[in-house]
């Protein structure tokens, strides 16, 4: 399959400039000012059009096994491909949890079998995630995981998570954490402060995240391990990051669109699909978040891609489970309420979705080059994106920008040259 994209305005290099791009045999041919050719399968013209390279998302719950009813491998990645994504890093937090070689060999399978995007597979640190004993690791790494996380769940005991590092490190993995003191977060539902006493709900307290944030770049530092902190909220957990790497201890973090876009004031109607954990925070937090990632303190944005069926949101706030969808609304959103007002670049957007997750994780390089893997998404920044339960590709619809208009649309999406979405 030949496709020549024309007279698209390219990322490449970290700039935009208009190129012509040959897609053949599942590479990127060709880049130039003008390509023709006499023969080609498919031609696209991309004028005043935007060619990305694929989005890359490395916090990604696909729920198969064991909760395909919310999403499977096969919806999970078509709702990916419908929001620009090509790499997706699917959590362990399944069931069973994905804390052995069986359990990788069975999402990398399925994966390859029917999936619209590529799926690099995370392990557990701990076996079963129950934060008792370490799993795995050494044969799951040889089956091909790219790090281990608990995400979900959080290792309280810190003498363990030591030993996690120390064992992770020994070979290359790097630790994907979810900061929660279960002790200071107890049955919270949303965050600690003005909102939860207002709408009688019980607060988790910003310390619950920034205790285990601290304990982990100190163990990190202590041992060297390479350490990746997800979904970060606070102000503070981003000074502590900030702290840390000024001392050179190799930290990273991610930061969900909904942290950037949203507060605790989205709570205020019991909209289920406004829970989360971490739960939404102040408004002083949400901008210390687009603050620092745009001076790249905090390195990628990252989904927390959670669906969660109808009948499971559909119920009392406090019974209702955490989490939201983000692969289809991610772009869309980000584009919306942060780049076109001018918070944020759309180079740096651009980056914190593609290359800065690649150099984390150690993926292959996602930009677009010749030779490379054609993964690319084209994106129409002048058109507008409607959110309903009919467009949304994921099996679950748990999403508080439901119904919402926002402006871009994802036209095209292709996986190694295959088109994997294309706009009605």
């Amino acid at each position: 399959m030949t496709t020549l994209i024309k007279n698209g305005i390219a990322y490449i290099n970290n700039r935009f400039s208009r190129k012509d791009i040959l897609l053949k045999n599942g590479k990127i041919q060709r880049i130039a000012q003008t390509i023709n050719l006499d023969k080609v399968d498919q031609i696209i013209d991309a004028n005043g059009k935007y060619v990305f390279p694929g989005f890359v998302d490395i916090h990604t719950h696909l729920r198969d096994p064991g909760q395909t009813y919310k999403e499977d491998i096969a919806s999970g990645t078509r709702a990916a491909a419908h929001g620009g994504f090509t790499t997706l890093c699917a959590m362990p937090n399944t069931e069973p949890v994905v804390d052995n070689i069986a359990s990788v060999d069975y999402v990398q399978r399925r994966a390859k079998d029917l999936g619209s995007a590529r799926v690099f597979v995370i392990g557990a640190i701990t076996k079963k995630s129950e934060g008792l004993e370490i799993s795995e690791m050494a044969t799951m790494k040889s089956g091909g995981i790219v790090a281990v996380s608990d995400d979900g769940n959080c290792v309280q005991n810190a003498k363990l998570m030591l030993n996690c590092m120390r064992y992770a490190t020994n070979f290359g993995l790097p630790l994907i954490i979810h900061a929660e003191d279960y002790n200071l977060s107890g049955k919270g539902q949303i965050n600690g402060g003005k909102v939860a006493t207002k709408l009688g709900l019980t607060g988790i307290s910003p310390l619950a995240e920034e205790v285990i944030v601290a304990r982990d770049i100190m163990l990190a530092e202590n041992c060297g391990a390479q350490l990746h902190i997800a979904h970060i909220s606070t102000a503070r957990s981003i000074e502590l990051i900030r702290e840390a790497k000024e001392r050179g201890v190799k930290v990273t973090c991610e930061v969900t669109p909904h942290h950037l876009l949203l507060t605790e004031e989205a709570c205020l109607n019991f909209d289920t699909n406004t829970k989360m954990k971490p739960p939404l925070r102040t408004e002083k937090d949400r901008q210390a978040c687009v603050k620092a990632l745009k001076e790249g303190i905090i390195d990628c944005i990252a989904t927390d891609h959670a669906p969660h069926a109808d009948f499971e949101k559909a119920r009392e706030f406090d019974q209702a489970p955490f989490g939201i969808i983000g692969l289809e609304t991610a772009f869309p959103v980000l584009y919306h309420y942060l780049v076109k007002p001018g918070y944020l670049s759309l180079e740096r957007l651009v980056e914190a979705l593609t290359s800065a997750p690649v150099k984390i994780l150690n993926l292959p390089e996602s930009a677009l080059k010749t030779g490379n893997p054609a993964d690319l998404t084209i994106i129409d920044l002048g058109a507008e994106t409607i959110f309903t339960p009919e467009s949304i590709l994921s099996k679950s619809k748990n999403t508080p920008w439901l119904n919402q208009t926002v402006s871009s649309k994802v036209l095209y999406t292709f996986l190694e040259g295959r088109q994997t979405w294309k706009a009605e």
